[in-house]
């Protein structure tokens, strides 16, 4: 008898309006700040925070801004790297693109004076805004390293396990050397299914190349008085991760096969030591393990006001 009752209609709920506001925030701590290859932090713990508001045109293109930041240790004794960025994001189908402009900021460098008039290599005299710390092992670095970049990345989603990521980035002036800056990548990553206990896991890789042009004669050496050509190098990382809610444990290696003296020349490294590394664009022979194998255990959280403040 009841399959003959009549089934009186239900009304639908209205559908909620669209908000095309939100906002993705976040913080981590990381055993290593490793960017491209090579440690930001002296191979020590950093912190991290982000703050990012996006406005949704519709469900396909995506508008952000953001700022974040992250604790460093630089020659220049710099302490922070502080992040302005913005964006657009749009999707089509299996492919999400996002394309925008990155600055890094790095405050509190200081500088090194000396005792009367200085000049580089090519005996042009530097200004006092340019001169930095000279280090126990004599390296230098510039007070001001700040620069930007502007970039593109594709994503392309398989399915629900597999995605693959191609990334370029392009600088005028890397580091604020003089030099510029060329960095691409791929990523690949396969995204297991969700455990029953809710912890999800991941494995990712990426391959990158960097490529350098020439710097001011600020970082000029004897043999390039007008400024030396970085090494360009390749860089890869290794990891597996593990997500719960909000959280996220990431495992990771990372190395590049840049030498030990490019390295030094490239970064100043303020830790670097020994007389053998030598190189066209490292004579002083010090050596930096700043580029070096490395493995990073970073736990952060990541949250957005639609998803998880409601």
């Amino acid at each position: 008898m009841a399959a003959d009752m009549a089934v009186k209609a239900v009304k639908a709920p209205p559908p909620a309006p669209f908000d095309p506001w939100d906002v993705a925030f976040g913080a981590g701590i990381m055993s290593d700040y490793i960017f491209r290859g090579v440690t930001q932090s002296n191979h020590n713990p950093s912190v991290s925070a982000y703050f990012e508001p996006r406005y949704n045109v519709n469900k396909d293109l995506q508008l952000y801004v953001g700022v974040a930041g992250e604790s460093i240790s630089f020659p220049n004794r710099a302490a922070a790297e502080i992040d302005v960025y913005g964006g657009i994001r749009p999707t089509f189908g299996a492919f999400a693109f996002d394309i925008g402009v990155w600055g890094y900021l790095y405050p509190g460098g200081t500088c090194y004076y000396g005792g009367g008039a200085v000049t580089d290599f090519s005996g042009k005299a530097l200004s006092a805004d340019c001169i930095a710390n000279t280090l126990t092992n004599l390296n230098v670095m510039k007070k001001d390293v700040s620069f930007f970049e502007v970039y593109g990345k594709v994503t392309y989603t398989i399915n629900d396990n597999w995605a693959f990521t191609l990334n370029e980035y392009y600088s005028p002036n890397f580091l604020n050397t003089g030099a510029w800056g060329n960095y691409t990548s791929i990523i690949g990553k396969y995204t297991a299914p969700t455990f029953s206990s809710g912890v999800g896991m991941y494995v990712s890789g990426e391959f990158g190349r960097q490529w350098f042009g020439t710097s001011d004669s600020f970082y000029g050496v004897p043999a390039f008085p007008g400024g030396i050509k970085y090494a360009d190098y390749n860089t890869w990382n290794i990891g597996i991760g593990f997500t719960y809610k909000v959280f996220t444990l990431d495992l990771r290696y990372s190395d590049t096969d840049m030498s030990k003296g490019d390295c030094n020349a490239f970064t100043s490294d303020y830790t670097a030591g020994g007389t053998t590394n030598v190189t066209p664009i490292n004579p002083s022979g010090l050596g930096s393990n700043w580029c070096g194998a490395a493995g990073i255990a970073k736990l952060s959280v990541d949250l957005t006001a639609a998803s998880n403040l409601k």
